[in-house]
């Protein structure tokens, strides 16, 4: 497969945007990753000019493109805003992009992407059964994944858990805000994945996100049942993942 044929992911975050073709083979980057910031405000107009910009970089390809978006997405339209501008909720972002690249877009929930891609090439493949892929960034993403096959829209961060929004007690950004010791963090930690564990019993748990390189420093102090490791795709799980929504769409 020529680079130009392959399917291209794009990683919308609210800080950059990030693309680049992707080897399904592989499950790795066919090409050099491209980063644009962020437009300001970060409309699904703004967005689109920049995904032109960010596609022109590479050579003129037929493939389709896959995007990641921190929000809900039911085929294709946005259905959330929690962490991006508020003119997104309802607009059909497939039509959108389709129509501004020229090009077959999907767009799939970040932490979704992420999981796909950990599930088919990272900490999960090969793992029948229920896999729970979570990030622990800012918020607390998640995703479903049974014998391989993306169950999307999970949003198990905001599970209500001791009348807290989950992730607001045991996303990375509490552990930073409230300068909480690896010990602290893990024991909100182990509240948090017993429920999990209680909700639906999963094969394993893999944890993403930025803090995941310093596993060993509190996966060790979780006290949960589940087999839990880390992921192992890192920062390039957004792109690759959404390249495969977008191909097996």
């Amino acid at each position: 497969m020529s680079g130009s044929e392959h399917p291209f992911g794009i990683d919308f975050g609210g800080t950059g945007i990030k693309g680049a073709p992707v080897d399904l083979e592989a499950g790795d980057f066919a090409g050099q990753r491209e980063k644009i910031k962020t437009p300001q405000p970060a409309t699904p107009a703004a967005v689109a000019d920049v995904f032109r910009e960010l596609i022109e970089r590479f050579p003129v390809s037929p493939a389709a493109v896959g995007v990641t978006v921190p929000a809900v997405v039911r085929h294709g339209v946005v259905q959330s805003a929690a962490n991006i501008d508020e003119s997104w909720v309802g607009t059909d972002a497939d039509a959108l992009f389709t129509e501004a690249l020229g090009r077959d877009v999907h767009v799939v929930n970040d932490a979704d992407a992420a999981g796909l891609a950990e599930a088919t090439y990272g900490a999960a493949r090969g793992v029948n059964g229920l896999v729970i892929v979570t990030t622990l960034g800012t918020g607390i993403g998640s995703a479903l994944i049974h014998d391989g096959v993306l169950v999307p829209n999970s949003e198990l961060g905001h599970l209500e858990i001791d009348g807290h929004d989950a992730e607001s007690r045991a996303a990375n950004s509490a552990r930073e805000a409230e300068d909480l010791s690896w010990e602290e963090w893990a024991e909100r930690l182990t509240t948090y994945y017993r429920t999990v564990e209680k909700l639906f019993s999963p094969d394993l748990l893999v944890v993403g996100g930025g803090v995941s390189k310093h596993f060993e420093e509190y996966a060790p102090l979780i006290r949960i049942d589940t087999e839990i490791v880390p992921a192992t795709l890192l920062n390039k799980a957004g792109i690759v993942g959404a390249a495969l929504v977008a191909a097996r769409a």
